[in-house]
């Protein structure tokens, strides 16, 4: 209404409007201004100034509406008329002031035909409920809220009929909702705009396991426009709780895959195991499980609400071992799992406490380091409440060696490696050329530990002079290894040395009596004539236990130590004696026995003296020793450290523990100083058990002793009493250490070759063994790859590995008659077997080189070995032979053999009378050599030695060979010429030769000259090959494939020049 209104007809209204009386104030409705005065009272021209689109002002009420309720707003406002819809005006709640008759005709008549302009303002706030909670269903967009979604304005539509017209005002209609919050995943629809009536909904699928509620703020505004034309009215923020209703779409899942349980037979358990499964829905209906259920039927076993499981009778083992069981959950919406649970009750016997998870053998591979010999055992204490557990692991090695797996080289060598200075002389070595006084005793008879010398009462060994010398002045150490028993009262001698002739008297002794050890030092004659410390005394346990134990005597005199196993003992006693008198008497060392007159002056030695022949008296041996002796070793001038003892006595083998920091928490260990015994202590079953798993066996040994070492478990257990509750039983168990791969050390080089006899008696003399080469190889068995694993035909195949190690021996000895010091010796390098710490013996059997070292090292030392004659006249050749060995003897190699061959100059031969020389056939400029098979004849002056004759035999047989070859080609061509020419010519009437009577004549001077010539030509190749350096033993194949050829050559040119040389008789022949 309103709209395109002329300005003439708007003036004429304001005209109008200025003749109508103005109304009294009295006849106004409503409160507010407008009832105070005309002021409120808007005009006429005003009103009809104003557009439909114009705010309209409406005056304030005295207070503010109570508004409809929500339903009935509608209903309300119909009942109550204009004046009470929200937002009317006071001119619409008045009556029409009373005009004068023709004004007011004029008045309706205009109102009749222009319409009526009704005045709109936008003034109040829409109005929303301060709280709103509301529930949605996951999976679902629909919200249902209390209270429901309705926005009220004050601003509602104004309903009048004059004209018959309804005339609606948008000021009062709800155009939207606005949500305040990040991330909402609602949005707000309006249904209705003139009730303001709207929705919540969902903007995506709700999961009330990711979010169970939502809370966020909501707005309404309106579609009006404020006084000033610019912006809508919102009303106030309000608060929307929406909670996510929980489905039931996951069924129940179980903790694990499966469960298993251990339990005794005959007993009665409240509870076994627990199985345990969870829902991931979100509400405490779905997501709780309500039950467990056995699936498997007939079963002796029950579960409750809670997934306990029991035996619902007693369990025989007799009767099953294990049982197996499906169980399944279901949660309180009565969902089944979605996949049933194994789980498995195993049954065990009557438990009996003790070590289980153990294995009887135990086998251990050479060369692998640490092997652990527990790795699954555990102790079973039958659920007796323990307070503490000691376990001990003792490994027993007696039967091995002398007492454990030890380096089997010489004691000399152990010395050495030791770390022991130089002046240990070895008074029990193993039999050999130089040091064969040992060779009558009787031994271990084998070579897989050290040499172990047997005395049973009978036997003794006296010593060469000049092996040892010991001044009492000065200090010395006596180191043996000893194993004896209980063999009663009687004095048995390890050691002595006494008067070699005339007297009884003992200069030095180490003897046992009883289970004591005695040593006896008598002090050599001196001014002094006073008693001074002579016998020292020691009772050990060791020394007749039938063990071996490791002695070590220090002797500083006046004092004397003794270390048994490492350990210091002091003497428990000290008996003096007068110096001995002054005599020039040579005294003898024996070991096994003692050197004095006949009959012995010791009245409790009931020992039957053994009498020996000797050169100066009866003398005899008596105080046998019964027992074994090993390694015994004097060292002169200097006493043996502690670190030096210690060395000689560490096994190579043990047990040993390697825990990480974290492991085996609280449990104490304990290791004695061999490392045969290894004790756990603890009071955590579970711990100890862990530490019980890491115990392992080591031997660091390249090549260890073979056979069976047996180990022994021993516990105790302890409860909270302080008694033992729990009997534990031993565990006996074996580490069976394989036989190693046997290494075999091969000696290869020149074995043959020949030097001028100048260069033999020159001062440095012939190297023995120039290029030779030390290698050792192991054979192991490779099993086959693949399918070849199951088919019995395919054989295991050996494979050859080089390996390195050491060498303690080697001997060069002389093949044939002994070396003859007064023309001939082995020399060696003396400054480089001091740098390698390699000590040499010789005698006139051969050299020795002793001393642990690598092969390397040797290989270096014997190629330095030189051998020297300076009167070689009547010396043709000399034969020695090689052998190195490793670990006293228990590895040898192969015995290599060298033959050297002296060249002589041989003096100028002398022809017959008749047979006077040509000069044409005399070269003296030119002598060869010819190299023999097998032999290496190499000299640096070539042409300073004349053949000797056996050569000059040699070369006339060789031509003579080659002659008779060459000849026999000959012949061969020449029938296959014939041959060729009857062939080719095909005629028949071909002339035919009658050789019967053909003659040959062939002149043997150019003959021989061809041949001379041909040797010559020989000769200087084989000069120009010498002088280039190549010095090789045999002739390979590509050499003679070139003198085959270089040979066919030759014999090619002679037959051509004997071709030429035939002379024909043709005197018999007709044409």
């Amino acid at each position: 209404m309103g709209e395109g209104r002329p300005d003439g007809q708007e003036d004429f209204l304001q005209e109008i409007a200025q003749l109508l009386p103005p109304p009294p104030a009295k006849r106004y409705l409503g409160g507010g201004e407008g009832a105070r005065g005309p002021s409120a009272r808007p005009s006429v021209a005003a009103a009809a100034r104003r557009t439909p689109d114009s705010p309209r002002r409406e005056a304030a009420g005295p207070g503010p509406r109570e508004p409809c309720s929500a339903p009935r707003a509608r209903a309300c406002r119909s009942r109550l008329g204009p004046a009470a819809a929200p937002g009317a005006g006071a001119m619409l709640r008045r009556p029409a002031p009373a005009l004068a008759p023709a004004a007011w005709l004029l008045l309706a008549g205009l109102l009749s035909g222009g319409g009526v302009w009704a005045s709109r303002v936008n003034k109040h706030k829409p109005w929303l409920e301060p709280t709103y909670h509301g529930i949605i269903t996951e999976n679902d967009n629909a919200v249902l809220l209390d209270p429901p979604l309705i926005a009220l304005d004050k601003d509602a539509p104004m309903r009048f009929t004059e004209s018959f017209e309804v005339t609606v005002t948008k000021e009062g209609e709800i155009c939207g909702f606005k949500i305040h919050g990040q991330n909402v995943p609602f949005d707000a629809v309006v249904v209705d705009k003139s009730t303001g009536e709207g929705i919540i909904r969902s903007k995506e699928k709700l999961d009330c396991e990711l979010q169970k509620d939502y809370t966020f703020t909501i707005q309404a505004y309106d579609c009006g426009k404020g006084p000033d034309g610019t912006s809508t009215k919102k009303s106030h923020k309000a608060t929307v709780h929406i909670q996510v209703n929980d489905v039931n779409e996951y069924a129940p899942v179980f903790k694990e895959k499966s469960y298993k349980a251990t339990v005794t037979e005959g007993r009665q358990y409240d509870s076994i195991l627990r199985v345990e499964a969870v829902d991931a829905d979100c509400s405490p209906q779905f997501s709780q499980i309500c039950s467990y259920e056995i699936v498997t039927p007939d079963v002796p076993f029950a579960i409750d609400k809670d997934g306990y499981i029991k035996n619902t009778e007693k369990l025989n083992y007799g009767k099953e071992h294990q049982y197996k069981l499906m169980v399944t959950a279901y949660d309180c919406g009565k969902r089944r799992a979605a996949e049933d649970v194994l789980v498995k009750v195993s049954i065990k016997p009557t438990c009996t406490p003790g070590w289980q998870g153990w294995n009887n053998r135990i086998e251990y591979e050479p060369g692998t380091g640490t092997l652990a010999l527990f790795p699954n055992i555990h102790l079973e204490t039958c659920d007796e409440s323990v307070a503490s557990v000691q376990a001990t692991v003792e490994l027993e090695t007696g039967h091995i060696g002398k007492g454990c797996d030890r380096d089997t080289y010489s004691e000399k060598s152990l010395h050495q490696l030791c770390g022991a200075a130089s002046g240990t002389a070895e008074l029990l070595p193993s039999p050999s050329g130089s040091l064969n006084w040992t060779v009558g005793l009787p031994t271990d008879n084998g070579h897989d530990s050290d040499q172990v010398f047997e005395f049973n009462g009978t036997q003794a060994v006296r010593i060469p002079d000049g092996v040892v010398s010991v001044n009492p002045k000065e200090p010395f150490t006596i180191s043996v290894w000893m194993r004896h028993g209980p063999f009663g009262r009687k004095k048995e001698t390890i050691l002595c040395s006494s008067d070699k002739t005339d007297m009884n008297r003992h200069h030095y002794s180490l003897y046992v009596h009883g289970c004591r050890l005695i040593f006896l030092l008598r002090q050599d004659p001196s001014e002094e004539k006073k008693y001074k410390p002579a016998e020292f005394h020691w009772k050990l346990n060791q020394v007749c236990d039938e063990e071996w134990h490791h002695y070590v005597l220090n002797v500083e005199f006046p004092s004397a130590t003794l270390y048994v196993d490492g350990v210091s003992h002091e003497p428990f006693s000290v008996t003096e004696d007068y110096p001995l008198h002054p005599t020039k008497i040579e005294t003898q060392l024996v070991v096994g026995a003692c050197w004095q007159e006949y009959p012995a002056f010791e009245n409790d030695n009931e020992t039957e003296p053994v009498p020996l022949a000797s050169t100066g008296g009866d003398l005899h041996m008596t105080q046998f020793f019964r027992g074994n002796l090993a390694g015994l070793t004097v060292r002169s001038g200097k006493v043996a450290d502690k670190k030096v003892i210690d060395c000689l006595y560490t096994c190579k083998e043990g047990l040993d523990l390697q825990l990480s920091e974290d492991g085996a928490r609280g449990v104490k260990i304990h290791t004695n100083p061999s490392q045969l015994a290894l004790t756990l202590e603890g009071d955590d079953i579970g711990e100890l058990d862990k530490a019980m798993q890491h115990v392992a066996y080591l031997n660091s040994r390249q090549f260890p002793t073979p056979g069976i070492r047996r180990l022994r478990i021993t516990s105790t257990v302890k409860c909270f009493n302080g008694a033992s509750c729990v009997s534990v039983p031993p565990v006996d168990s074996g580490v069976i250490v394989l036989q190693p791969e046997e290494p075999k050390i091969s000696l290869s080089g020149v074995r043959h070759f020949a030097r001028a006899a100048s260069e033999f008696e020159s001062p440095e003399g012939v190297f023995l063994f120039p290029e030779l080469r030390i290698i050792s190889t192991i054979t192991r068995e490779v099993e086959p790859e693949g399918e070849g694993d199951e088919d019995p035909t395919v054989q295991e195949s050996l494979v050859s590995e080089e390996i390195v190690h050491d060498l303690d021996t080697c001997e060069v000895m002389v093949d044939g008659d002994e070396l003859n010091p007064a023309q001939e010796s082995l020399e060696v390098d003396a400054a480089r077997l001091q740098q390698k710490g390699i000590a040499v013996s010789a005698s006139d059997l051969g050299t020795v080189f002793t001393g642990v070292d690598t092969m390397a090292s040797y290989e270096e030392v014997l190629r330095l070995l030189r051998y020297r004659n300076w009167h070689t006249q009547s010396l043709l050749d000399r034969k020695f032979k090689l052998i190195c060995s490793e670990l006293n003897g228990r590895y040898v190699s192969n015995e290599f053999q060298v033959e050297v061959n002296v060249i002589h100059a041989a003096s100028p031969m002398e022809h017959a009378s008749h047979m006077a020389a040509q000069p044409q056939f005399v070269h003296p400029e030119h002598h060869a050599f010819v190299d023999l098979s097998g032999h290496n004849l190499a000299s640096p002056h070539p042409f300073a030695v004349v053949p000797s004759t056996a050569t000059v035999v040699i070369v006339v047989c060789v031509s003579f060979l080659v002659f008779m070859i060459i000849l026999g080609v000959f012949r061969i061509r020449a029938a296959h010429q014939r041959t060729m020419r009857d062939q080719d010519t095909g005629k028949e009437n071909e002339m035919d030769w009658d050789d019967s009577a053909l003659t040959i004549t062939v002149n043997p001077m150019e003959t021989y000259e061809d041949q001379h010539s041909s040797e010559e030509e020989e000769e200087e190749e084989e000069e120009e090959e010498s002088e280039d350096g190549e010095e090789e033993d045999d002739i390979t194949s590509a050499e003679s494939e070139s003198s085959e050829e270089e040979e066919g050559e030759h014999g090619d040119q002679q037959n051509v020049n004997r071709q030429q040389q035939l002379e024909w008789d043709d005197s018999t022949l007709s044409y």
